[in-house]
């Protein structure tokens, strides 16, 4: 059989693989390649055969039908040393294929826009790429396969140093192949999923065994099957402790404007607390349209407002707590100017993180090289496209993100006397915050900011004192925000002690007429939403 070495390139992504080619030609390689791929080589200057001269069959189906052909199988997955094999490979004329280099339709980059047709995705789901990468990957004993460009270099200078690749580089690479074929099969599977279930949302839902119904939303957003993936994007120092070993893994199909793909500008190693302390704060400050800055502390926020800027939002939202400030993480939902980091460098901090910066804010930040400064751009799609997974013990929970947007000029007013337009102002940007405290939560607000904030507590009642003990000015007048239903008036009373004047909560309770009077009582204004915001 011949000893004639062959690459099969067949690439989406070109980075880098003409450098690559060129130093297999170098080493006497005969390059294989497809439609894209080899017009690049061979603008290059790069001698190429075409697949279908190689195969003898042309391309087929739009050219869905290109390398799916024995040849191409048979030259990946025999192996001559194999008696069987190198009677096979002779009889149908297969020659070996050494190396494999194949990355795919870019099908996640696709997916994630919001305007991306389902013909679009469907288009878009590589068939022969993932043939060839598993082909290769199988017969590794016989084949190197790559399927990422940052192997390209150490790939040619294994194969310049000693003529072939490693046995452990190929297990390597084979390992690192089926992952690359698992996660895209999976974000197919999960976007196929949920795009179908939309299509039949509107068509009526089988009936499933026991006489349950099965709505096609809910089969879209748990499949039968779940199956994750997650690129390790980096090694933490440690956990939430010392002695726990962690890392940062990004979503396969992660979007720009997520922290786990946000850019760090400078600053200290992020630990594994300032990544959920930052996701806390961000998702918080996009509830917000108008400029806004959060701080938050051990996964709570400790302050929250709005303001025309967003050096003026910082400043108010550092008034409600500024003891637990110290430390903190400030996200904002506008880019940053030199006012707005002026005011940030005067606190200690941990983290900032913003959608941008100008020049000048980042020399100023400059000059706290500890402070770990992220840049997160845009948020490219709402959270409630998010799933919240959760482990516990064997297992995994899985729900949607608790994304629901409450109007609460709709809510119902359960008191005798409705809220002024003020204090509905004050009222929804309360709702707001409380959606992102741990509960049992309840926050304290003016219109444009937070006041006091009770959070984690095992009673309704205490997180209302600790919210007023928090305080750090008065909260006559104040509107206040419960998570939950009041299951006692006890909270009621401490509110009124307080002086709040407007209160927003779901309802719901065996005793909401208890609770009614008491606000009818104290002369507050009530709004029932009808919607629960628990964050455990």
């Amino acid at each position: 059989m011949s000893e004639e070495k062959r690459a099969l390139l067949s690439v989406f992504d070109k980075t880098g693989i003409v450098d690559l080619a060129q130093r297999l030609h170098g080493l006497s390689y005969t390059l294989l390649s497809t439609g894209g791929t080899a017009a690049a080589l061979r603008e290059a200057g790069l001698p190429v055969t075409d697949i279908a001269r190689f195969t003898d069959h042309p391309e087929i189906l739009g050219g869905r039908v290109k390398t799916l052909h024995p040849k191409v199988h048979g030259g990946l997955l025999g192996d001559p040393g194999k008696p069987e094999h190198h009677a096979d490979m002779e009889r149908a004329g297969v020659v070996p294929i050494h190396l494999a280099v194949v990355n795919l339709y870019p099908f996640q980059s696709v997916a994630s826009r919001a305007d991306a047709s389902l013909d679009e995705l469907v288009e878009m789901i590589d068939i022969g790429g993932p043939a060839m990468i598993r082909s290769a990957a199988k017969n590794h004993v016989c084949v190197g396969v790559v399927v990422d460009p940052a192997d390209y270099r150490t790939i040619a200078e294994e194969l310049a140093a000693s003529g072939t690749l490693r046995a452990g580089t190929r297990r390597r690479l084979a390992v690192k192949a089926f992952s690359h074929t698992a996660a895209y099969d999976a974000v197919i599977r999960d976007t196929l999923a949920r795009r179908f279930a939309e299509v039949d949302a509107g068509a009526a839902a089988p009936e499933a065994p026991g006489g349950a119904v099965a709505a096609g939303t809910e089969r879209g957003l748990f499949p039968d099957d779940l199956t994750l993936c997650f690129r390790r994007q980096a090694l933490l120092r440690y956990g939430e402790n010392p002695h726990q070993k962690a890392a940062l893994y990004e979503d396969a199909g992660a979007p720009p404007g997520t922290v786990a793909t946000a850019r760090q500008l400078q600053g200290k190693e992020l630990s594994f607390n300032n990544l959920l302390d930052l996701d806390a704060a961000w998702r918080l400050v996009r509830e917000f349209e108008t400029p806004a800055a959060v701080i938050v502390k051990h996964n709570n926020p400790c302050g929250a407002a709005m303001a025309a800027t967003a050096a003026e939002a910082f400043a108010l939202a550092r008034k409600t707590d500024p003891v637990s400030a110290f430390g903190g993480i400030v996200a904002f939902n506008r880019g940053l100017d030199a006012e707005a980091a002026t005011a940030v460098t005067g606190l200690f901090l941990e983290c900032l993180i913003a959608p941008g910066y100008s020049a000048a804010a980042r020399e100023i930040l400059a000059a706290k090289g500890a402070l770990r400064v992220l840049e997160i751009g845009p948020a490219s799609r709402p959270i409630s496209a998010d799933l919240d997974l959760r482990r516990i013990s064997g297992g995994l929970l899985v729900q949607e993100a608790d994304a629901k947007d409450t109007d609460l000029a709709r809510a119902r007013v359960a008191t005798r006397r409705a809220p002024t337009q003020e204090e509905l102002h004050a009222l929804d940007f309360a709702w707001r915050v409380a959606k992102h405290v741990k509960s049992n939560a309840i926050v304290l607000a003016r219109e444009e900011r937070t006041l006091g904030i009770g959070a984690g507590q095992m009673s309704r009642v205490d997180s209302v004192r600790l919210a007023v003990m928090k305080a750090q000015e008065p909260t006559a007048g104040a509107a206040l925000a419960s998570d939950a239903f009041f299951p006692f008036r006890d909270g009621l009373d401490e509110a009124a002690r307080a002086g709040v004047a407007a209160v927003v909560q779901p309802g719901g309770s065996v005793r909401d007429e208890e609770i009614i009077a008491a606000a009818d009582e104290h002369g507050m204004a009530m709004l029932f939403t009808g919607v629960r915001h628990f964050r455990h």
